[in-house]
């Protein structure tokens, strides 16, 4: 019960990752507000942790909106006081080679993956700096960019690498003010994003055994723990790092 009685934001909360780390974060005591933007689906997830007991509730906000996440901020605060752990889940996927990608897909990813990830800390940081205790910025990152270049993702590695570096930078400038910030870097996962174009579960699962030194893609249980040892006060001495699960691909 690490977060008992903890505050706890996740953007991109209705489905997946977001949904997993949702409950688990609940599971451990914490109250959680998921944000996104669709109603329908953050519901869902305020429903699957109230029926296991837990605590939370649903806020749909844009991040690529500086009004919204202002305003998703504020209403935490108001409500609850204070925002203790912040997971900057949100994210987009967009593929395609440098020269034949749409403008606009450029843009989405961007739009979401850097300026999303901005526009929070942003909002983020204020109110954590203004309270007692500080708070725990955990953004979700990804080996392609940081760590890896793989064709065909230009701009999904070009906005990650930027995720990395804007993590690294807002640690090193928070950190005396109590805000502590670090990024779980994943690679291949238990998601749809995972999946080549018109690859099944079955497929991805054999092309992982094939290529990756642990055999397998990872569980999204793994990476929510390692997303809550980084918001946990377990970590209290880890500063601006990118926590890789990536099963060896990147040593």
């Amino acid at each position: 019960m690490r977060f008992t009685d903890r505050i706890v934001l996740i953007t991109g909360g209705g489905t997946g990752a977001g949904r997993v780390l949702a409950e688990d974060f609940a599971r451990e005591g914490a109250t959680v507000v998921v944000a996104g933007r669709t109603a329908e689906t953050l519901d869902g997830t305020v429903k699957a942790i109230e029926a296991e007991g837990g605590r939370a509730e649903a806020i749909v906000a844009d991040v690529r909106r500086a009004a919204d996440v202002a305003a998703l901020v504020d209403r935490i605060v108001r409500r609850h006081r204070r925002l203790d752990v912040a997971v900057n889940n949100a994210g987009v996927l967009f593929a395609g080679p440098v020269a034949e990608m749409p403008e606009e897909d450029w843009r989405a990813v961007f739009d979401t993956n850097v300026h999303g990830v901005f526009l929070c800390m942003k909002y983020e940081i204020a109110a954590m700096r203004a309270q007692p205790g500080g708070g725990t910025i955990v953004n979700v990152s990804s080996v392609v960019g940081p760590y890896l270049r793989v064709p065909g993702m230009a701009a999904y590695g070009a906005a990650k690498a930027a995720v990395s570096a804007l993590t690294r930078t807002a640690a090193l400038e928070y950190i005396r003010d109590g805000v502590r910030i670090n990024a779980v870097t994943p690679g291949p996962m238990d998601t749809p994003m995972s999946l080549r174009p018109g690859e099944t579960e079955a497929e991805r699962a054999e092309r992982a055994r094939r290529e990756l030194p642990a055999g397998r893609v990872g569980s999204l249980a793994e990476f929510s723990a390692a997303v809550r040892y980084l918001a946990s006060p377990e970590s209290a001495f880890t500063v601006g790092h990118d926590l890789v699960l990536d099963g060896g691909a990147t040593a």
